[in-house]
């Protein structure tokens, strides 16, 4: 079985440190960090014990952490959460997916639907009709209890990673999208683009029978076996995950000191350490004029933004060695 990429890279620099990596053989992506002075520390793929698990679990809510963002002042999406009938009933709260429905033709279409607390972009929907809307909620119920309905927000998708008040990187996220070469169908031309991705480190992240493929190519009055024109760009998904097919282009070294205070300022709010800051904006280089916070992510994973080339892989180990040296010391002060 191969090493998970973060599993590699952490064994990598506590050797760089003179620590330990126990890890267990049936679950990789677990292990047992055993520093020089004895001193011990687990980590569980990207999760650190740098954050606490209260404010950890409040960022991974994007409900309660939208609703302290906005206290504390930030711009953050507008939208509310529904519930399953299950847990309507349970809570007394007629929130369910028909008032979700109400209140999305309040906000009008098209609008974003996503669950309340599923990681790496999965089932966050952009619908732009009812039919749409309960296809996406429903999908979202099959597998947790809660969703959110959301105003549609423009602008380009970005991920600022802070780690202990500094901006470790700052990229742009792009949606899983197909080039048109005029000879290659929907379905070749995403083949090629898993092949890419595989060829690159990356995993087999593409799935081909993702409803929400199938559902903007309907849109575009495509389907998998359409031709696309050559150089026609066509976007097959609307959340910018790196985990679900998307690219990313590197702004750590041009990231305005604007969005570098905001990102700061937004991780220690959550009384985070380390967080990775999603905010849509124009241009993330320039003196800050507008954004709003798409959510703030207490493990953010670098897996997919190390694939991109060696100073991106470097940027992530270094993150993982100050990690790791933080614990270390904090662990030291633990003790007196």
């Amino acid at each position: 079985m191969k090493t998970p990429f973060v599993t590699s890279r952490i064994q990598k620099v506590a050797e760089e440190i003179g620590a330990v990596v126990l890890v267990n053989p049936e679950c990789i992506f677990v292990g047992l960090i055993t520093f020089k002075n004895g001193n011990k520390t687990f980590f569980r793929t990207t999760r650190f014990s740098v954050n606490s698990s209260a404010s950890a679990s409040i960022a991974k809510d994007k409900g309660v952490s939208s609703f302290f963002l906005n206290k504390f002042g930030y711009k953050v999406t507008e939208g509310k959460t529904f519930f399953s009938k299950e847990l309507c009933e349970e809570i007394a709260n007629c929130r369910n997916i028909d008032a979700g429905f109400y209140y999305a033709k309040e906000l009008g279409f098209p609008l974003i639907v996503k669950p309340i607390n599923l990681s790496q972009g999965t089932f966050v929907t952009k619908v732009h009709n009812k039919q749409e809307y309960y296809q996406a909620a429903k999908k979202i119920l099959q597998k947790i209890s809660g969703f959110i309905v959301e105003r549609f927000y423009s602008g380009n998708d970005y991920r600022i990673v802070v780690f202990d008040d500094e901006v470790v990187s700052a990229y742009q996220r792009i949606p899983l999208f197909i080039m048109g070469d005029g000879q290659s169908n929907v379905f070749e031309l995403l083949q090629q683009k898993q092949e890419t991705f595989i060829k690159n480190g990356r995993k087999e992240i593409i799935d081909f029978e993702d409803y929400r493929i199938k559902k903007n190519l309907r849109r575009r009055k495509l389907n998998f076996s359409s031709v696309i024109p050559k150089n026609n760009i066509v976007y097959l998904l609307d959340n910018a995950n790196l985990s679900t097919g998307g690219e990313a282009i590197d702004f750590t070294e041009n990231i305005h000191p604007d969005f570098q205070k905001l990102a700061v300022s937004i991780t220690k709010d959550m009384q985070l350490r380390l967080a990775g800051v999603d905010i849509l904006t124009n241009d993330i280089t320039l003196p800050m004029v507008d954004y709003t916070i798409i959510e703030v992510n207490g493990a953010p994973s670098l897996t997919h933004y190390a694939s991109f080339g060696e100073v991106q892989t470097k940027r992530v180990e270094n993150l993982y060695l100050k990690i790791l040296k933080a614990l270390e010391n904090e662990n030291n002060r633990k003790n007196y």
